[in-house]
């Protein structure tokens, strides 16, 4: 504070008082920050991180292939690099690939690993260079995709959208992303409370050699750290002396000199006594009979000292390095947690919060994957030392050439199967998690979008906890608030804000200078009481202790000024933890942030003459952040700082201006207009119907063939824009339509939000849609020499014509584009041999193969159109045929659409333009909707987007509804005015049906509706009878089985109580299951044509009708040795 005071003496108080000049155009910077960082740019960040350093770090940490069994015998790895996507078409010849094909050719878009080695084969030394070793999948618009750099036309020619926002990975064929995940920061300590109210502290230290986790837990006032390789919780003095603190005080003065710290630690000090343990030997004893005997094979035997100070150096707290057993760091760091752990329970405050999101890191694509790629490096070392030792010891040592062995399926393998199911199952670190990756949603470019900022939480979705699931106060900013699915994924999935980028790791050897140059006393010169002073600030480097501070402002203030100098990297963070008297420096990668301007003396620092050189393109991003006149800053940051959200809000504390209030928004909430007047769940809705609306998906729509497309005929920009639209791009593959909407009742059908159609708009192609699927088929070969045919149509032996299921073949028995396919006809006339093995030795071979038909039908409730045919090859050599159908459907009766407001409906009438009501200009309203809908709801955003785009077609230009701005209701009525409209937006309308004046002013104007991917066609089912289960003798389930329609349990109880014991007899057997058998009513058991065979007599046989599936239990309960008896008697007796 001092600092700032010292700026401000200097000004007038008319200076200090005089208004700040606004910058209108700041949001400028919005395009120019979108343009290098946000959106999808984190995802491919990390991946050129880790393709382009990462990957060499971890080849050198493992560089080196010794063998036991040669002591001369060595490998040595002297670079890797990942090449650019190719695909091996014939035995050794290579070309380059595009995505596209991949796509169509269900192929992965991947590029070759190669290596620089040197190794000794026989006496000699020999370097190979550029040896693969396996394929990594490339993610697209990374460094190493083909697209990186080229111009729109150059996109075209590629056949892909320059649009598309990439950061996926193509694998067999399918778009795959790898979703962000989200858990709590490694390294650092957590102090938290469980359900009894005991306080302990936990760090999960993380190293690229060893994952660990130390717990230091309360018992009976007692302080004990627990570890999974101790078999018992351990006192915590006996480890001090373990790591050569032997005298008392000196663990005292660690911890703190002050008279309830010592209070409350002194019982564990006692604990030593009991034992007897005084000096480090003893202690290491101890502590060696506590050690899980871990059995490593092959290794040298250790004592049980030994192996305790193994453990206490490496595995407890892994991540504080411990140099020739000099305990001394992590001492201290132990001495700290103890500390905070004392402090907390005297004090709740000072209890972490595990869901606040400075706590939190962000794993991407890239560090997910280097985890992967290490793991499965070290198992293809490991293969290759085992076959080393396997082969030398042999007699022809001499030439033991390892080249042969490399084998480059195990590491190709292994990512692409990671990728396509999602399942990362590392051995080393027991870490095992299933859906990592989710197939990229295609139904709108919005959901494509949507689900690269997708956020996926490590919790399990079952428990309804509501603390990771509420919306924290640390999210502001960095996730949307609106966008988050509903029911039992609530609050775990999230989504990142616009301007939110994420960071990758970095190095901080400079940062560790920069510290101790700023006057950070080293820990390792100190005695230990310092810590506790009340003037001495603590300094943590990414979770390590680096040492100790008294003037924090200083160090922090220079830090600031260093980094806005450009000195240090602009995503270093420094905050102050006042509770903890700490200051953390971090650097690390996943730690979420964001772009602020900066003010001085309460001035921004940008000014207009920035933005205008940005807006000529003089300047970039980057640019305003070497001048320091823009920086990041992350949720750790954020607390330090006073932000201004607009300039008249700045006073003299302020030290940032936010770039835009509506960037606190996502994708998806962007879109919508006016949020800031609807209710907070309406937005919550659109977010998730947003994804579901049909549109384009991109300008490469009609190349592709995909499993299901969903298009609309005419696509429109919105009347009512916000920027957030502009910025995505949004408005050149929009997703919906401007219809005519009159907010009235008319008839009964529109009750329960249904809407009312003009048909008349509906032959001029409002909300049609364009439905695509696909059908595909492989052709193989066989080991024994035989293959798949398609075999040409067959001839109807009268006319000599081909028979209808074979009607739309061509002759090479493929279905020709454009013709017109029914239901059961046949796509591809495909036969199989009926013998695929080899077949044995001595076997007599049959001279011709047998052929099987299993042709490729289509089945649908409606007639479908071919599109195209596509017959390639895929990457085994199998033939390869794709065909794309297509459907054109109009909206009808039970279609689903939607405003951007959340206010669903289905269409609940379609009313012929005669019967429509019309206003004085003689508009005909494409869309009727009950108003109703409004008071509950509140959606009044929805109210104004109605009046900005009656203003905006009047007018012809587009109105904005962006979040906390857009244009004004005042502004907009005067422009309604001025073209002699009503100020209210409201209309005069006449019946269409009596030709009278409606009693009312209507209010009558443009809303964007979109049409849902949820149609009647696609959800209609009824049967009568069916196909059956095997088993039960049961109606099947589901539409795709064509199922029966379920009579379920509370339905039961309804028959029940209507006492309709006929109809429910009816319903749960004769239309279901019924069947005949035989009982004896001597035995009780079934028997079996009229003859029981216990009794062996068919003289009390009698012929019931009981479910199947009661028969079905009968007999099972008799293979388990229970015998259920039925007691028959006569009926009339």
């Amino acid at each position: 504070m001092e600092v700032l005071g010292g700026e401000f003496c200097e000004m007038t108080p008319q200076e200090l008082a005089a208004p700040v000049n606004t910058v209108e155009e700041k949001w400028k910077l919005l395009p120019a920050f979108l343009k290098v960082k946000g959106l999808v740019k984190q995802h491919i960040d990390s991946f050129n991180y880790f393709i382009n350093v990462e990957i060499k770090k971890i080849m050198k940490a493992n560089e080196k292939i010794t063998s036991d069994a040669d002591p001369m015998w060595y490998l040595k790895y002297l670079n890797i690099y990942v090449g650019m996507p190719d695909v091996e078409e014939s035995f050794n010849v290579t070309r380059p690939v595009s995505p596209h094909e991949c796509r169509l050719r269900d192929m992965t878009y991947s590029a070759p690993i190669t290596v620089d080695i040197e190794y000794t084969r026989g006496s000699q030394r020999i370097i190979r260079n550029a040896l693969p070793i396996g394929r990594m999948p490339i993610m697209l618009r990374s460094s190493n995709c083909v697209l990186t750099g080229k111009t729109p036309m150059e996109y075209a020619k590629l056949n892909e959208c320059p649009l598309d926002p990439g950061g996926y990975f193509i694998v067999k064929g399918q778009e795959k992303v790898i979703l962000i995940q989200e858990q709590l920061s490694k390294n650092r300590i957590i102090v938290d409370q469980d359900r009894k109210g005991t306080v302990g502290a936990s760090v999960t230290s993380s190293t690229h050699e060893k994952k660990s986790r130390t717990n230091m837990i309360v018992k009976q006032g007692r302080f004990y750290l627990r570890h999974n390789t101790l078999s018992e919780d351990a006192p915590i003095a006996i480890i001090f002396k373990g790591m050569g603190v032997e005298s008392d005080q000196e663990i005292v003065q660690m911890i703190g000199t002050e008279e309830h710290v010592m209070a409350s630690f002194g019982a564990s000090l006692e604990e030593c006594q009991k034992a007897q343990i005084f000096t480090q030997t003893q202690a290491l004893r101890y502590l060696g009979n506590k050690v899980r005997r871990q059995r490593m094979w092959g290794g040298p035997k250790k004592t049980k000292m030994e192996e305790a100070r193994e453990l206490l150096a490496s595995l407890i707290l892994t991540h504080v390095p411990v140099k020739e057993f000099n305990f001394r760091a992590k001492c201290i760091y132990l001495a700290v947690m103890v500390r905070r752990v004392i402090l907390a329970q005297g004090n709740k405050n000072k209890v972490d919060d595990r869901d606040y999101y400075g706590n939190k890191r962000l794993e991407l694509a890239g560090q997910l994957l280097s985890l992967l790629f290490e793991d499965l490096f070290k198992k293809f070392n490991s293969e290759l030392k085992k076959i080393a030792d396997q082969i030398i010891p042999k007699q022809r040592a001499a030439q033991f050439d390892v080249v042969k062995h490399m084998r480059q399926d195990q590491i190709t393998n292994g990512m692409v199967n990671a990728i396509s199911t999602g399942n990362w199952s590392l051995k080393r670190f027991k870490m095992d998690r299933q859906g990592v990756t989710q197939v990229l949603s295609r139904l709108s470019f919005i959901s494509a979008l949507g689900m690269m900022t997708r956020i996926s939480s490590q919790f399990e979705k079952t428990r309804k906890v509501s603390g990771p699931r509420s919306l924290q106060p640390s999210q502001w900013g960095m996730l949307c608030p609106s966008d988050t699915p509903e029911g039992e994924a609530c609050g775990l999935v999230k989504n990142l804000a616009l301007m939110t980028h994420i960071t990758t790791d970095m190095e901080d050897g400079p940062i560790v200078k920069l510290a101790f140059n700023l006057g950070v006393e080293d820990v390792n010169l100190l005695c230990g009481e310092e810590l506790s002073y009340p003037s001495v600030f603590l300094v943590f480097l990414n979770g390590n202790i680096l040492g100790v501070i008294r003037d924090h402002h200083k160090l922090v203030n220079t830090f600031r000024l260093m980094r806005r100098a450009g000195f240090i990297n602009e995503f270093v963070s420094i905050s102050t933890n006042l509770t903890d008297r700490c200051v953390y420096i971090s650097s690390d990668g996943g730690r979420l942030c964001r772009p602020y301007i900066i003010v001085k003396r309460g001035q921004p620092m940008v000014k207009n003459k920035h933005i205008e050189d940005l807006s000529q393109g003089y300047r970039n991003f980057e640019d305003f952040l070497h001048e320091g006149l823009v920086e990041y800053l992350d949720v750790n940051e954020e607390n330090d700082c006073q932000i201004a959200l607009y300039e008249h809000m700045i006073n003299k504390l302020t030290t940032h201006l936010e770039i835009e209030p509506f960037t606190l928004l996502g994708v998806c909430a962007g879109l919508i207009p006016y949020p800031h007047h609807n209710q907070s769940p309406r937005n919550t809705y659109q977010c998730a119907m947003g994804k579901q609306a049909m549109g384009t998906i991109g300008y490469n729509q009609r190349n592709r063939i995909d499993t299901l497309m969903y298009l609309l005929a005419y696509p429109q920009k919105p009347m009512v824009k916000t920027k957030t639209i502009e910025l995505i791009d949004f408005e050149k593959l929009p997703a919906g339509q401007n219809a005519t909407v009159a907010v009235m009742s008319y008839s009964g059908y529109d009750i329960e939000d249904a809407l009312i159609l003009n048909k008349a708009s509906l032959d001029r192609g409002f909300g049609r849609c364009l439905v695509y699927k696909n059908a595909k088929c492989t052709l193989r070969r066989y080991t024994n020499q035989t293959f798949d045919k398609v075999m040409g149509p067959m001839l109807d032996a009268a006319t000599r014509k081909p028979i209808w299921r074979h009607s739309i073949l061509d002759a090479d028995g493929i279905c020709s584009p454009g013709e017109k396919v029914e239901n059961k006809q046949v796509l591809v006339n495909k036969s199989m041999p009926t013998v695929t093995q080899t077949p044995l030795e001595g076997s007599n071979q049959p001279g011709q193969p047998q052929y099987r038909d299993v042709p490729v039908g289509y089945k649908g409730s409606t007639d479908s159109y071919i599109e195209k045919v596509m017959i390639s090859s895929n990457a085994e050599d199998a033939f390869l045929i794709k065909i794309l159908l297509r459907q054109t459907r109009r909206p009808e009766i039970g279609d689903k659409f939607s405003s951007r407001h959340g206010q669903k409906g289905v269409c609940g009438l379609i009313v012929p333009q005669e019967d429509m009501p019309f206003c004085d200009t003689g508009i005909c309203p494409d869309i009727i909707m009950n108003p109703h809908g409004y008071p509950s709801r509140m959606t009044v955003g929805k109210l104004i987007e109605l009046l900005a785009g009656k203003a905006g077609v009047l007018d012809g230009q587009f109105h904005y509804g962006t979040a906390f701005g857009g244009s004004k209701v005042k502004d907009v009525c005067e422009d309604l005015v001025r073209y002699g409209y009503n100020y209210q937006g409201k209309d005069f309308v006449t019946s269409g049906i009596t030709g009278e004046p409606l009693e009312a002013y209507i209010y009558y104007g443009p809303v964007y509706y979109q049409k849902l991917k949820h149609m009647v066609l696609d959800k209609m089912h009824a049967r009568a009878r069916g196909p059956r289960a095997v088993l039960t003798r049961q109606p099947t389930e589901g539409r795709s089985r064509d199922g029966g329609l379920r009579l379920g349990e509370m339905e039961r109880d309804c028959l029940i109580g209507y006492g309709a014991s006929m109809l429910l007899l009816e319903r749960l057997m004769i239309s279901s299951d019924a069947f005949e058998v035989d009982v004896c009513g001597q035995c009780g058991l079934l028997g079996y044509s009229g003859w029981c065979h216990y009794c062996k007599s068919s003289c009390h046989v009698s012929s019931l009708r009981i479910p199947y599936a009661c028969k079905l239990l009968f007999q099972e309960m008799q293979s388990m040795n229970i015998i259920p008896r039925l007691k028959l008697s006569r009926y009339n007796e």
